[in-house]
């Protein structure tokens, strides 16, 4: 049985390709949610995909998910005023990824604060359309309990703080 995934865009993420490219990338929301649902099939799930700009679909979304494995989710500028948001996917009981295209903790201070993030199982931010085949990676590991591969030390190299 394929188990589901719901992936939820919330405002302006519909105008992705168009709207700020610099910031946000010339990729359409089409191709993230394409990307992602190759790579959600290769671990035998399927995504559900609900774009809305208003704050309550998002939320009936997430509490009619109760057929899903997991929530990712890219809440747009809701990420740092939803509470209401922040509360129903505080009552999911399956896993919960944050993603943003862009690094908010590098953007403007308003952007810094993330009502989601305290419910969120993890957060992936900053990697571009990259980070919504991250979160399916990671969500088909969680929801498999896979055991993340060790880390070969004598390969990771530290950078010096505020190294970029």
């Amino acid at each position: 049985m394929t188990r589901q995934v719901l992936l939820l865009s919330g405002p302006n993420l519909d105008r992705l390709g168009t709207r700020s490219p610099e910031i946000y990338g010339t990729a359409t929301l089409a191709e993230h949610v394409a990307r992602a649902s190759a790579v959600a099939a290769g671990h035998d799930l399927e995504v559900r995909h609900l774009q809305s700009n208003f704050e309550g679909d998002l939320i009936e979304a997430v509490r009619d998910a109760g057929d899903c494995a997991a929530v990712v989710i890219n809440a747009g500028a809701l990420t740092h005023t939803s509470w209401a948001l922040a509360d129903a996917l505080a009552a999911f009981e399956g896993v919960v990824v944050e993603v943003h295209l862009s690094n908010p903790a590098a953007r403007e201070p308003f952007r810094h604060l993330s009502t989601l993030a305290s419910v969120a199982d993890g957060s992936i931010a900053g990697f571009g359309g990259l980070g919504y085949e991250l979160a399916l990676e990671a969500v088909a590991r969680l929801i498999d309990d896979q055991p993340t591969p060790p880390v070969d030390q004598s390969t990771v190299i530290a950078r010096p703080p505020g190294d970029r």
